[in-house]
């Protein structure tokens, strides 16, 4: 878990809980592997009860649940290590958790600087990297968002086209099939989207010049497939896009083809 997971649903004021798993399954075709995680239940519970009394927004819920992460994440390592006997299941290294966990231990800031760091190197792997599920023509580009708290938050977009003083912010989500990627990739597109439509005082590096920004989510698939020849299923997904997008201010391509 980052500190910029927690602060993405804050953004969209979604209370979180972290939680832990206690008990878990052998998994019957993997050595070393479990299966069936389950949660302390009771731990969430309490949780659920205090939120149910929660006056304030999700901003300060969410870093009140960050500042308890050190030690969530110690009795996440207790429970991990009692199932590892239970089970006779070795587990990923104890010694690099234990680093990490002496570190949340520090406190919000240590978290967040540790997250930031390896948001940092996240951002600039995904520069860099073409992932199989992506079919993309244009640049990658980096985003940094800073929230009026002057929190930032680091993203990418897959593609990025500057047009006379519009900037176009791409997310792309490709199949090789015949058909429209699945629900859960447009779905992981659409939150992108709500990010994007959201940006204000948009600019490139230190210039001076602001941009309109223009957010797209690009879906491509395999031959033969076009709208036209779309079932009545996936007509139906296509509609609700239709109409998410012209509700949100953002477009949708499929196979270059804008979806109006």
């Amino acid at each position: 878990m980052q500190w910029d997971t927690v602060s993405l649903m804050s953004l969209l004021g979604v209370y979180v809980i972290i939680s832990y798993y206690i008990d878990a399954s052998k998994n019957p075709r993997y050595k070393n592997k479990i299966t069936q995680q389950r949660f302390d239940t009771l731990q969430i519970r309490n949780e659920i009860s205090k939120l149910l009394s929660y006056r304030s927004d999700a901003l300060h819920w969410n870093l009140s649940q960050l500042g308890k992460v050190g030690e969530i994440a110690e009795k996440a390592l207790e429970a991990y290590s009692q199932v590892s006997r239970n089970l006779g299941v070795e587990m990923h290294s104890f010694d690099s958790a234990r680093k990490r966990v002496k570190k949340l231990l520090q406190g919000k800031e240590a978290f967040l600087k540790m997250s930031r760091e390896l948001a940092k190197k996240a951002q600039a792997r995904e520069t860099i990297t073409s992932q199989p599920k992506e079919k993309l023509e244009g640049t990658k580009a980096t985003i940094t968002i800073t929230n009026y708290l002057g929190g930032n938050y680091f993203f990418t977009s897959d593609e990025a086209e500057i047009h006379g003083n519009d900037i176009f912010l791409i997310e792309g989500k490709h199949t090789k099939t015949n058909n429209l990627p699945s629900e859960g990739d447009i779905k992981d597109g659409l939150l992108r989207m709500i990010l994007l439509t959201n940006l204000e005082d948009v600019k490139i590096g230190k210039g001076a010049t602001t941009l309109n920004p223009k957010p797209i989510l690009k879906l491509t698939t395999g031959t033969p497939f076009t709208i036209e020849s779309a079932s009545n299923q996936k007509k139906k997904i296509l509609d609700s896009l239709r109409k998410e997008s012209k509700a949100n201010g953002f477009q949708v391509t499929i196979n270059k083809k804008y979806l109006v």
